[in-house]
């Protein structure tokens, strides 16, 4: 699951970026004020890579793709990639559940056919 689920933040991050880019030309906008919160924004997206597979990441990670979603309301374009990634992150944390039940699956497969050599 941590795979899947950091190539979405890492994803998020670059996409974060760049809407922080588009939001500068936002003449009711700060620069300070758009870079404050797309920094934040970045940087709980690589915090949240570390933080996936420990209690409650993964509710963090549906706290920031709510965000994502409601900073269409500065930059429109963000409703649509918002909902995108707020897909992929549905489908990183579903599926990647599946792979790590999947491994444990075979881990156990494997230790239990292994003669105990003694």
């Amino acid at each position: 699951m941590r795979t899947l689920c950091s190539s979405t933040l890492i994803g998020e991050f670059f996409v974060i970026g760049f809407a922080g880019l588009v939001a500068m030309k936002d003449p009711d906008l700060s620069m300070s004020t758009v870079w404050t919160v797309s920094g934040i924004a970045m940087f709980l997206c690589v915090l949240l890579c570390g933080l996936v597979t420990r209690p409650g990441g993964v509710a963090l990670g549906w706290a920031l793709q709510i965000a994502l979603i409601a900073s269409g309301f500065i930059v429109p374009t963000m409703f649509f990639l918002g909902a995108i990634f707020a897909a992929l992150w549905w489908a990183s944390v579903h599926y990647g559940r599946k792979v790590d039940e999947a491994k444990a699956r075979f881990a156990a497969q494997a230790a239990s056919s292994t003669p105990d050599a003694a």
